[in-house]
């Protein structure tokens, strides 16, 4: 019995979501191969095991692998792209509530305006540098987290990793989020520019000559330091947030293990946990979402005088259709993150549990 633990711990619950699934030499060269086409029969001390490296054969690549890192980058893009461009409506109309909210005065009467000057077109104003920024920050956001995750965890180890997890899940969004929004500024800024300066683009492709005319490529990134400031605490909270909310469902609400849970069970608790973790998102991104919206549609303004003109308050407009957007956003996104694994066959661990060498060194 206690060969099956030892063999747990090595390929532990928290050994496999931050690093590779390894097998001992001596239970590789003890287990014979099963003859193709027969359904191989559990191996005496290894039914843990696999229940915890969350193995399976129809897994596409090795948890941890250059490959697996990939196909979470794409999972990232389609979770992203699609979900920011198909809520383009939503953030158009929150974005013109920050910047003039005398014109746009709630949600509803946002999108009346809105149709009433343009028409119903007129909501899907921005919509092709959102897919294209979001996708590009998708890959960064998602793939770099899992690399900076197993990375950091190696780094640290095994048990560190278990006991530190939050900070550890903090560190590695943080990192991603720090490439994937140098790979979103661009996008952002001339998205910003479409929506809220009235006639100075209805595409991208018209608004992208028009702002290096007018300020240079550095009208590209002047709202990076601001996008850092807003996209860095969303997508720790994010990410710690559902990882541990997750951790939370599974322990406390569900009632079978997630062994015993349905692909389609398993991602009805991502979506929840998602939403939850959106919402948390929404409001300590808020503020600096505002002064992104406000810095890109202001020329020559900088994110001081912003904060300075809009006041304590004038940083919480527009933070309900915001809420409303971000906490569907985030659970769409780990929902489809979570969907695009399943029908990739990319390894999916199990919530961390403590490892067996700390656990006896707590008995």
């Amino acid at each position: 019995m206690f060969s099956s633990f030892f063999q747990a711990a090595n390929n532990s619950p928290f050994r496999s979501p931050f690093s590779r699934v390894q097998c001992a030499a001596d239970v590789e060269s003890t287990v014979a191969v099963p003859a193709v086409g027969t359904d191989p029969a559990p191996v005496v001390g290894r039914e843990i095991a696999a229940a915890a490296a969350a193995s399976s054969p129809n897994d596409s690549c090795e948890f941890g692998s250059n490959k697996y890192f990939a196909l979470c980058g794409i999972g990232g893009i389609l979770s992203c792209g699609t979900t920011h461009t198909f809520v383009v409506p939503l953030d158009l109309v929150k974005c013109r509530l920050q910047v003039d909210s005398a014109k746009y005065k709630n949600l509803f009467h946002g999108f009346k305006v809105t149709v009433a000057e343009e028409g119903a077109r007129g909501l899907a104003k921005g919509w092709f540098p959102t897919l294209i920024g979001y996708s590009a920050q998708g890959l960064c956001k998602f793939g770099l987290y899992e690399v900076f995750k197993v990375k950091y965890a190696q780094i640290i180890g095994d048990e560190n990793a278990y006991l530190y997890r939050t900070y550890l899940y903090l560190a590695a969004s943080a990192s991603a989020e720090v490439f994937a929004d140098i790979a979103l500024a661009p996008f952002e800024a001339a998205k910003v520019k479409i929506q809220t300066v009235p006639g100075f683009a209805n595409t991208f492709r018209e608004a992208v000559p028009k702002m290096i005319k007018e300020e240079g490529i550095s009208a590209f990134y002047k709202g990076l330091v601001p996008l850092w400031m807003r996209q860095i605490p969303y997508t720790m909270m994010k990410f710690a947030c559902f990882e541990r909310t997750v951790e939370l469902l599974y322990k406390y609400v569900v009632p079978k293990p997630r062994a015993d849970c349905s692909k389609g069970e398993q991602l009805v608790v991502t979506f929840a946990a998602g939403y939850i973790a959106g919402v948390f998102c929404a409001v300590v991104s808020h503020p600096a979402d505002v002064v992104v919206s406000k810095l890109n549609q202001t020329k020559g303004a900088t994110a001081g005088s912003i904060v300075k003109s809009l006041g304590f308050m004038g940083m919480w407009n527009g933070l309900t259709p915001r809420i409303i957007m971000i906490g569907t956003l985030t659970a769409l996104q780990w929902f489809i993150y979570d969907g695009v694994k399943v029908a990739l066959g990319i390894p999916r661990p199990p919530p961390p549990e403590m490892p067996a060498s700390l656990k006896a060194k707590q008995q």
